[in-house]
């Protein structure tokens, strides 16, 4: 009789044994679970949601003009370096944009400047009125306009200059653009940012022929695969990009949200990020 207590005294012992290593084994593994979902949460707390905001803040710069007086005649019969004069008034080349934007944004340390865009390709960025420019044989659409030293573009009817330069003997129109019909021209971001640089980016262009409106003509801008519709032609910040490559297209719409006809009216840039 005592040995068969004995036995079922162990049987019992075991079982109780094999269920609180169970019941160890299940905290265990939950304390796991817990620990994963807490890591879980801290990433996606990290993820910065890209954002768009409108700049404000900078001079208006409404009276500035910019003209251009050379070359006179925009068909030019020779191939090569070509002369660019232009008369700048009620602003100054090479001065130092005032506010908060200058700190805020990237900044040109040469100061302001004049943003040379020929068929809607990245521009170049000239701080004197005069200045040499190998143009190649063809038909091209210049859009040069005045920039602020952080590279915001001055938006009034006086200050952009549009041509169209005929260049060598019998120059072939590859763009086939009227540019009296609504036209958008990219400006910014461009090229590459480190540091704090990174943390805001300028995202400008120019429109031509057209009003940006609620019920009308719309810029989308598309960031790093992120929707962004602009109804007011104003710059505005980027934030909250990853280091990296990013990608930005920009199309011109009309009130029905398609595509406006154009070769420059839908553009994609990509610029580099880095700490």
């Amino acid at each position: 009789m005592k040995m068969k207590t004995l036995r079922v005294f162990a049987i019992m012992l075991v079982l109780i044994t094999g269920i609180t290593a169970c019941k160890d084994e299940k905290k265990d593994a939950n304390k796991e679970i817990s620990k994963d979902t807490e890591t879980t949460k801290t990433v996606e707390t990290k993820k910065v949601k890209i954002t768009l905001e409108k700049l404000e803040g900078s001079p208006a710069y409404a009276d500035a003009v910019l003209a251009m007086d050379a070359p006179e005649d925009t068909k030019i019969t020779t191939v090569g370096e070509v002369d660019f004069n232009f008369t700048v008034n009620n602003y100054n080349l090479g001065e130092q944009t005032t506010g908060p934007n200058t700190t805020l944004l990237a900044n040109s340390g040469k100061g302001q400047h004049i943003h040379f865009i020929l068929n809607n390709q990245p521009y170049s960025a000239h701080y004197t009125p005069s200045f040499k420019k190998e143009i190649p044989e063809g038909v091209h659409h210049l859009v040069a306009f005045l920039s602020r030293s952080f590279h915001e573009s001055v938006k009034n009817e006086n200050s952009v200059v549009v041509k169209k330069l005929e260049v060598g003997e019998n120059p072939q129109d590859t763009h086939g653009l009227d540019m009296s019909t609504p036209t958008l021209i990219y400006s910014r971001p461009k090229g590459k940012y480190t540091g704090k640089d990174t943390e805001n980016l300028l995202l400008d262009f120019f429109v031509l022929n057209t009003k940006l409106s609620e019920t009308g003509h719309k810029v989308k801008a598309t960031i790093n695969g992120e929707e962004f519709m602009i109804t007011e032609w104003a710059p505005h910040i980027i934030k909250g990009l990853p280091m990296g490559e990013v990608t930005i297209q920009l199309e011109l719409l009309d009130e029905n949200g398609k595509l406006i006809p154009g070769p420059f009216n839908k553009v994609t840039r990509s610029v580099t990020l880095t700490n």
